[in-house]
């Protein structure tokens, strides 16, 4: 075999491995007492902002840190850091999932997802046409 054909069956290999050590550690949908009980693990928490509680969010400080609160789907409060910046338009997010894992009773978060409030209801579009 010529040595190219070699060099690209093992670079597709490594290539094959990458993709699927991603896939695997992906994460699970968990609230933060299953992450509390895997502190090393990576999950996926979905849950509400807890409104009462202010953000931290100060760039000039730090712009790759946000804290704050967050309720999970059954009703426990976390605080949540994230190391990115504050996301645009959080506080009217309806729902949030956060992935990252759980350090003594914080959950620290390495991305965010938003659902946010839809613009359009169904009785707002009629005929292809805005009201």
């Amino acid at each position: 075999m010529k040595k190219s054909y070699i060099i690209g069956i093992v670079l597709v290999a490594i290539a094959l491995g990458v993709v699927l050590s991603t896939v695997s550690s992906s994460g699970t949908y968990a609230t933060f007492s299953e992450a509390s009980a895997h502190p090393g693990k990576v999950f996926h928490v979905v849950g509400t902002l807890a409104k009462d509680k202010p953000l931290e969010y100060n760039p000039e400080i730090n712009a790759d840190l946000f804290v704050f609160h967050m309720h999970d789907n059954n009703g426990r409060e976390c605080k949540v850091m994230l190391n990115k910046a504050k996301p645009q338009d959080f506080e009217k997010s309806e729902q949030v999932v956060i992935i990252g894992k759980m350090k003594d009773n914080t959950f620290i978060a390495s991305d965010v997802l938003m659902k946010c409030p839809s613009k359009y209801n169904g009785n707002e579009i009629q005929r292809g046409q805005l009201r």
